[in-house]
């Protein structure tokens, strides 16, 4: 067997299983074998599915040999978060009442990596009701970030995040309503994309409702990876069409070449409180692309507080209705106490100012928009602060509300509905620490160029070892 394929990207695992340089079942392998060697530490896979997988290697060699035709993933291990349908799986979300929720089908994220050949290999962690910065539930346990015990390693995708940075996966699927890919990618130092709404089609088969609206306008389905170029090969995986999702659309993966020299905005301390190290981040980003030939201008675009204020506005009142009751009824008390606090943030509105709240958000987007006509891409910090201290939204309530604060960036982005690519600029002080790049909708393609710019230039983070 080849040594060390866990260390390989999927970019690079893809085509070596195609020219049979190496087979699926070697790579599937040594990522089993990872899993082995490092989750008892991490706690990010929750559910291994060797046979499984070492089966589905199996028959995507067979296929090489055969001449098949093969997907942009066959054969390449990657794991699928516990929130979403998998066949024969439990849809947990990370909650006790739901360790039987069996799947009789695949949500069509799952479907689509599959078609495009990829070998899931497990399911990854997620805090209780996928609604935490933090990875902790009482069903699975709490998912440490390999790069310290003491650190978050982000949520709600933060089991997805831990296993890439890790080694364990190449790819892994997470989603993204609040920051739940961005966050953890920052917050272990990986890439992340969260794709413009409509682009990934979704849909849980085992789900007894429809999304709330909020939801179905601003969370999406996206990758994690440890190099941008996979987040590439993952969104052309992942965003298939498929009819049981209404809101998917049929847009091509990449538009029209943009002018040159791109205009590249950046913001490092949007709202004043930025840590000097976030705010070094950016400013390092704006300096590898305007060395790679970008026309890069600091300037603070538009209403970016008013859309992180809308996030709560919306969100947690929607949230009120449903989801508050269920965390109550089958959360755990960290869950509940999250959601409390949440709620405590968020000033309570009737329907006529939620209404109103989305006449607000087609005036954000507008001037967004009208602000993408000058400057195509924009870099912004993830947090204002380093990643979180594990376990912080668990103290007093006035922590929390100052934790919130420095998710600003982070939340203004679902409400106006474009797509970012989270990806690390280096270390701070030992702690990763990163930027996000954001352009117009359905340009994920001009964040993807962007992103792979900075990436060159930084030093390469992962795959690691577990750290104390």
């Amino acid at each position: 067997m080849h040594r060390d394929l866990w260390r390989w990207p999927a970019a690079e695992l893809a085509p070596a299983i195609r020219s049979r340089t190496i087979s699926s079942r070697e790579a599937v392998q040594a990522s089993l074998d990872r899993i082995a060697a490092v989750n008892p530490t991490i706690n990010a896979v929750v559910q291994v599915l060797a046979d499984e997988a070492l089966a589905a290697a199996d028959a995507a060699d067979a296929a090489v040999k055969n001449g098949a035709a093969l997907g942009p993933l066959h054969g390449v291990p990657v794991a699928v978060k516990v929130n979403i349908d998998q066949k024969g799986c439990a849809t947990t979300n990370g909650v006790v009442a739901f360790r039987d929720v069996i799947a009789a089908e695949d949500n069509p994220l799952v479907a689509n990596l599959r078609k495009a050949g990829a070998v899931i290999v497990g399911r990854t962690n997620t805090p209780a009701f996928s609604h935490r910065w933090f990875t902790d539930n009482d069903l699975h346990g709490a998912t440490r970030n390999p790069w310290s015990a003491g650190l978050t390693p982000g949520g709600s995708s933060g089991g997805a995040a831990a296993a890439v940075a890790a080694g364990m996966v190449a790819l892994a699927h997470g989603n993204d309503f609040g920051g739940s890919i961005r966050y953890p990618a920052y917050a272990c130092g990986v890439a992340g994309l969260r794709p413009t709404p409509g682009r990934i089609p979704s849909f849980n088969p085992s789900a007894k409702a429809e999304r709330p609206i909020t939801a179905q306008l601003m969370s999406v389905q996206g990758p994690l990876a440890r190099r941008v170029a996979d987040l590439r090969l993952g969104l052309a995986a992942m965003a298939v069409g498929d009819p049981r999702d209404p809101m998917w659309v049929p847009v091509p993966l990449a538009g029209p070449v943009a002018a040159r020299p791109i205009r590249v905005a950046i913001a490092p301390n949007p709202f004043g409180e930025t840590v000097p190290e976030v705010s070094d981040a950016v400013r390092t980003a704006g300096r590898c692309l305007a060395e790679a030939g970008y026309a890069v201008e600091e300037i603070m675009p538009p209403r970016l507080g008013e859309a992180a204020d809308l996030w709560h506005r919306l969100v947690i009142n929607e949230g009120r209705r449903a989801l508050a009751p269920a965390v109550q009824q089958y959360g755990d008390e960290k869950s509940r106490r999250g959601m409390d606090d949440h709620i405590a943030y968020a000033p309570r509105l009737d329907g006529d100012g939620i209404l109103a709240g989305f006449e607000t958000r087609l005036s954000l987007i507008r001037d967004w928009q009208l602000f993408f006509e000058r400057f195509p891409i924009i870099v912004l910090p993830v947090s204002d602060q380093l990643p979180f201290r594990a376990g912080l939204d668990q103290e007093d309530r006035a922590t929390v509300m100052k934790l919130i604060d420095a998710q600003h960036s982070l939340l203004a982005i679902p409400v106006l509905g474009f797509p970012s690519v989270a990806v690390p600029t280096g270390l701070a002080g030992g702690v990763p620490v990163g930027v996000q790049i954001v352009a117009g909708r359905y340009r994920e393609d001009l964040c993807f160029d962007a992103a792979e710019i900075v990436e060159a230039r930084a030093p390469a983070l992962t795959p690691i070892d577990p750290r104390d």
